[in-house]
C-alpha cells in the first residue's frame, strides 16, 4: 500500500513508508528509551530493536571485528609477510586501479615504511593491461622481489600467477572465486567458494587490515612491536564506501571509527584531498563517495595508474599537494568524457528498450575508464542492471552495475565459464568484462537470460521508502544529529528519508546549473528551507518552482546546513506528490 496515498509522484516513483510491525517497534522503543520516534523509526528499519538501540548508536569495533582466523589461509598470509619483514625480503604490491586497490596498496606501504621496509608498487594501466595480475607483470616482478601480494586482485589470475616463478603470491582479494583457486601461496578472499565465514560483505581493504590484525598478533606473541592499525582506518573507511560496499555489521564500524580518524586531517594525502574538493568541515560518508573517491579513481580511470594509490600512501605534503591537484584535474577531463560517453549510451539503451532484464549499451572508442560510471547512470535511471562497453579492434572492453537483489558478478561469471566472454569477473553489484567484438550481441543476450532468471525484467520503477511523517515544528537540531548516529549510511543502510505533508511553496530560486532552491511552509507557521539538485528542467522541477499555490507532500533527507558559522535544518528534497485537496 502506498505511502499518504502517493502511487505516482511528479518523479513517476510510489511512495512506501514503514510497515506496521516497524511502527510498533518503533513506538515501543521510543517509550521504552525515550530516544526521538523519528530515529526509532529508522532503527526499527534497520532491524535494530529496543535492547540493542544503545550498542547500536555507539558501534564498537572491539565488539564486531571478526577474528581474521576465521577466513582461510589468513594465518598462512600473515606468517609469510612476517617473514618477509623479519628477513629484509623484496616485497612488491600488485593492486587494482580504483579505490580499493589504490587503498589496500597504501596500507601495507604505510604499514611496512614505519617497519623501515621499503616497497614496490605496481598496479597495471586499464587500457594497456586491463584488470588485475597479468602474466609479463608477475613474471618480471619476480624477477626482482621475494614475495608479491596482489590486493582486490588475483582470484581468477591463474595463468597470470604460474608466470612469477621464484617468487611467493599472496592473494588478498574479495571479489568472487571460481571453482579452482590460482597457483597462489595463500589466497584470504572471503568471497572463495569454499569459505564458510559470513563476511562476504568486506571491501579488499577490510580484509588487507585483517591480514594486519593477524601480523600483529603473531608480532605480539614473539614479543615485538607493530604500527597503529587504528590510525589506519581512515583508509579502509575510504574503500569501504567508494567501492559500495554494505554498511553493516563490522563495515558499519570500520567506516564509522575511520571517519573519526579522518577528521584528526593526519594523513597528507586526504588532506589535500579534502582541500582541492573544497571540504571545510570534518568529512562524512558521502565525501568519501562523492569527493574523495571520483579524484582517487582518476588517474585509473583516464590517467597514470598508480597516482590514487601513491597519494593515498605518501608521508610528503607537497607531494600530496601535487597528486591531488593532478587528480582533480584529471577528475575533470574524466566528467567530460563521461558526459559524451553517457548520452550516446543511453540513447542506444532507448532504442534497444529499457524494460528488459538487461539495460546495456557498446560504442567504438568509449573510454574504458568511464564505462563502469556511465553503467552506473544507467542502472540509476532505468533500475535495472547495466553494462556498457567501449570497443576497439577485435575486443571490446565493459563494465556493469547491478541493483539490489541481483547477483550480475555471478551472471558474469558463468558467461565467462561458458565460452561468451574472454574473461569477466566482480561481485553482486559490479562487474568486469572482456567481450570479443563479434560475440557482443550473443553475450548480452544469454546475460540478459540469466538475470531474467533472478527476476530483473519484473523490476519497476524504483519507490521511495521513507521513514514517516515528519512535521517541522518538531524537528530540531539535536534529533538530526541523534539520527545520524544511527549512520553511517550507503550501501545497504539507506539514510533516513521522511515525508512532511502538505506543504506550500513559499520561495523557489534556480541556482547552478539545474537545482533549486526552496523555501516550504506548512500552513500551521512552520516551515523549512530545501534545496533539490538536478531537477529545474523536471515535471518535478516545473511543478515546484511555478508557486501557483498548490500543496505538495515533499520527501527527502533532514540535513544540518552549516553557513557562516550558524548552523539550521534544510531539506534535501527528492520528491514531491500533489497533495488532494
Amino acid at each position: 500500500m502506498s505511502f499518504l496515498g502517493v502511487e505516482h509522484s511528479l518523479s513517476g516513483r510510489r511512495w512506501l513508508g514503514p510497515s506496521i510491525e516497524t511502527e510498533r517497534s518503533a513506538e515501543a522503543m521510543a517509550q521504552e528509551t525515550g530516544l526521538p520516534k523519528p530515529l526509532c523509526n529508522v532503527l526499527a528499519r534497520m532491524g535494530v530493536d529496543t535492547p540493542q538501540a544503545a550498542k547500536f548508536l555507539e558501534p564498537q569495533l572491539r565488539d564486531l571485528l571478526p577474528d581474521p582466523r576465521s577466513l582461510r589461509d589468513m594465518e598462512k598470509a600473515a606468517a609469510r609477510f612476517l617473514q618477509a619483514v623479519n628477513t629484509g625480503q623484496r616485497i612488491a604490491v600488485f593492486a587494482d586501479y580504483d579505490v580499493d586497490g589504490g587503498a589496500s596498496a597504501a596500507l601495507l606501504i604505510v604499514w611496512l615504511r614505519q617497519m623501515g621496509l621499503r616497497t614496490t608498487l605496481y598496479i597495471p594501466d586499464r587500457i594497456d593491461e586491463g584488470y588485475g595480475p597479468n602474466p609479463p607483470a608477475m613474471a618480471e616482478l619476480a624477477g626482482h622481489h621475494d614475495l608479491i601480494i596482489c590486493v582486490d586482485c588475483g582470484t581468477l589470475s591463474h595463468d597470470a600467477l604460474s608466470a612469477a616463478k621464484g617468487a611467493d603470491v599472496i592473494v588478498l582479494d574479495h571479489h568472487l572465486g571460481g571453482e579452482t583457486l590460482p597457483p597462489a601461496l595463500a589466497v584470504v578472499n572471503p568471497n572463495r567458494q569454499d569459505e564458510s565465514s559470513d563476511l562476504a560483505h568486506l571491501c579488499a581493504a577490510s580484509v588487507v587490515f585483517l591480514m594486519l590484525v593477524e601480523a600483529r598478533r603473531q608480532l605480539r606473541e614473539a614479543g615485538k612491536s607493530s604500527p597503529d592499525l587504528m590510525a589506519m582506518l581512515d583508509l579502509v573507511a575510504l574503500a569501504t564506501v567508494a567501492d559500495v560496499a554494505p554498511l553493516i555489521g563490522v563495515n558499519r564500524a570500520l567506516v564509522r571509527q575511520g571517519l573519526k580518524v579522518m577528521a584528526r586531517r593526519e594523513r597528507v594525502g586526504l588532506v589535500a584531498l579534502a582541500d582541492v574538493g573544497r571540504l571545510d568541515r570534518a568529512p562524512e560518508s558521502y565525501h568519501l563517495g562523492f569527493v574523495f573517491g571520483p579524484r582517487v579513481n582518476a588517474g585509473g580511470r583516464i590517467g597514470a595508474a598508480d597516482l590514487g594509490a601513491r597519494l593515498l600512501a605518501t608521508d610528503d605534503p607537497h607531494e600530496a599537494a601535487a597528486l591531488a591537484q593532478r587528480l582533480d584535474t584529471l577528475n575533470t577531463e574524466r566528467r567530460d568524457i563521461e558526459a559524451t560517453v553517457r548520452a550516446a549510451a543511453l540513447a542506444q539503451a532507448e532504442e534497444r528498450g529499457l524494460d528488459g532484464p538487461l539495460v546495456w549499451a557498446a560504442g567504438e572508442g568509449w573510454h574504458p575508464g568511464v564505462v563502469g560510471i556511465v553503467a552506473s547512470r544507467l542502472k540509476e535511471a532505468t533500475n535495472r542492471p547495466a553494462i556498457v562497453i567501449g570497443l576497439d579492434g577485435d575486443e571490446g572492453k565493459g563494465s556493469g552495475r547491478s541493483v539490489s537483489g541481483i547477483d550480475l558478478g555471478a551472471a558474469i561469471q558463468r558467461l565467462a565459464q561458458d565460452g561468451l566472454l574472454i574473461k569477466g569477473g566482480g561481485h553482486k553489484m559490479a562487474a568486469g568484462l572482456t567481450v570479443a567484438r563479434d560475440g557482443v550481441e550473443d553475450a548480452m543476450n544469454r546475460l540478459s537470460e540469466l538475470l531474467a532468471r533472478q527476476g530483473a525484467d519484473r523490476l519497476g520503477a524504483a519507490d521511495l521508502r521513507l521513514d514517516g511523517v515528519i512535521m517541522p515544528g518538531a524537528l530540531t537540531i539535536e534529533t538530526v544529529t541523534q539520527m545520524e548516529d544511527a549512520g553511517p549510511f550507503g550501501a545497504s543502510a539507506p539514510a533516513p528519508r521522511f515525508a512532511l505533508p502538505d506543504m506550500q511553496v513559499r520561495f523557489a530560486k534556480r541556482v547552478g546549473e539545474n537545482h533549486l532552491k526552496l523555501t516550504l511552509a506548512d500552513g500551521m507557521g512552520g516551515g523549512m528551507d530545501a534545496i533539490a539538485f538536478g531537477i529545474a528542467d523536471t515535471p518535478l522541477g516545473s511543478a515546484l518552482a511555478a508557486r501557483d499555490g498548490a500543496r505538495f507532500h515533499v520527501a527527502g533527507r533532514i540535513e544540518i546546513n552549516t553557513w557562516g558559522g550558524r548552523q539550521s535544518l534544510q531539506l534535501r528534497l527528492e520528491d514531491a506528490a500533489q497533495a488532494d485537496g
